[in-house]
């Protein structure tokens, strides 16, 4: 089995696991396991109030969480992916809130980094992403930082070189495309 192999069964058995982005290190999980969100949540020290960022190889695989018909209306969004782009779209009511928070939209992202397109291809579904880091503490750029912050706690480390950026994505609102973070 390859690494991959391992990381996605490891996601399918409610595993939490960091990989790397065009950005920072992330850390992921099912989105449509609960306690995996909640133990990644805690494992951050984040509050499942601010909700969370889904990656995935393609739009498609947020069909489940996103109407599809809102992309026809924000052609911005589909035209800035792949990329480390990240949108805040309106979420169905179906959405759980462990994902959500308290928001009515979905922080989506297609991915435009190697391994983690792999990774969300393999899984067949998008995953959580989050940087990888204590809230409060800077982002991890390589296994070896995530390793320092999360000594004992991940399921699984996926190694690779994030991209160039060496900051978390950019995020706005699909609506305003108005720049959050």
């Amino acid at each position: 089995m390859n690494t991959l192999e391992q990381a996605v069964a490891l996601l399918r058995e409610g595993g939490v696991i960091a990989y790397p982005t065009e950005t920072v290190f992330g850390l992921g999980c099912d989105p449509d396991n609960e306690a995996a969100v909640l133990r990644l949540l805690h494992l951050k020290q984040r509050a499942v109030e601010k909700g969370l960022i889904l990656i995935a190889a393609t739009v498609d695989q947020f069909e489940k969480y996103i109407d599809a018909n809102t992309f026809d209306q924000y052609p911005h969004v589909l035209n800035s992916w792949p990329g480390a782009n990240t949108w805040l779209v309106p979420c169905k009511v179906s959405t759980p809130r462990w994902l959500c928070g308290q928001f009515d939209t979905l922080a989506v992202r297609v991915i435009d980094h190697p391994v983690a397109t792999k990774l969300c291809k393999l899984f067949a579904a998008p995953i959580v992403s989050t940087s990888a880091n204590v809230s409060g503490l800077a982002p991890a750029m390589n296994a070896a930082e995530v390793r320092k912050q999360f000594p004992t706690d991940l399921d699984y480390i996926l190694e690779g070189s994030v991209g160039k950026s060496g900051s978390p994505s950019a995020i706005r609102d699909a609506r305003t495309q108005q720049q959050i973070r």
